[in-house]
């Protein structure tokens, strides 16, 4: 009876990390659900799937589908998608940083009356007063990358946050890296690359 009520939980709690995170490769649920072997892991899944759909790129790549967004109460469609890529890199960062209960995904950050200086940012969460901001350099040009950091510039210095945010930037290779090193110079910034969190 225990096991079962366990078996349950367990399902439920990936179920969630998928309404919260949208697409998590079969590594990731690994690591966030403690699932052990790919072989568990796999076994795991499969036993989802009733509720979640998925495809491979690399590896298993995990989505609600619609029985499962009904069981969590999910309003999101989340299809096949060469997209998923842009969630798997930023789910890395919140892996990377031990799950953060305070993490929430698309936050718009700005002032209601100066209308050109907000932006959406990737993610973010908090610790104590600090502000961490997650961006995510999937196929982006460096154009948009640049007038981004510009933004949060002028965000800083409008006073909009207590203390200065930190930066974490995942993108996909060394280049882009140094490039946006160069960008965000004088801001508090890390910049990984896909490759760090493999």
């Amino acid at each position: 009876m225990q096991r079962l009520a366990k078996k349950q939980q367990r399902e439920e709690n990936i179920l969630l990390s998928l309404k919260k995170l949208s697409y998590l490769s079969r590594s990731q649920l690994q690591v966030l659900h403690d699932l052990g072997s790919v072989r568990n892991a796999s076994r795991v899944m499969k036993d989802l799937s009733d509720y979640v759909s998925c495809f491979r790129d690399g590896e298993n790549i995990y989505y609600l589908n619609k029985a499962g967004r009904e069981r969590v109460n999910s309003k999101k469609v989340f299809k096949k998608t060469t997209q998923a890529r842009h969630y798997l890199m930023r789910n890395s960062i919140f892996i990377a940083y031990g799950s953060p209960a305070t993490w929430k995904n698309e936050i718009k950050m700005g002032f209601k009356e100066i209308k050109n200086v907000s932006i959406v940012c990737d993610a973010m969460f908090t610790q104590g007063k600090t502000y961490y901001i997650i961006e995510v350099d999937h196929t982006q040009k460096m154009t948009k990358n640049r007038a981004k950091v510009e933004k949060y510039r002028k965000l800083i210095e409008y006073g909009l946050f207590e203390k200065p945010p930190k930066f974490i930037w995942i993108t996909t290779t060394e280049l882009r890296r140094k490039q946006l090193l160069e960008l965000c110079k004088g801001l508090d910034v890390q910049v990984f690359t896909v490759k760090d969190f493999h």
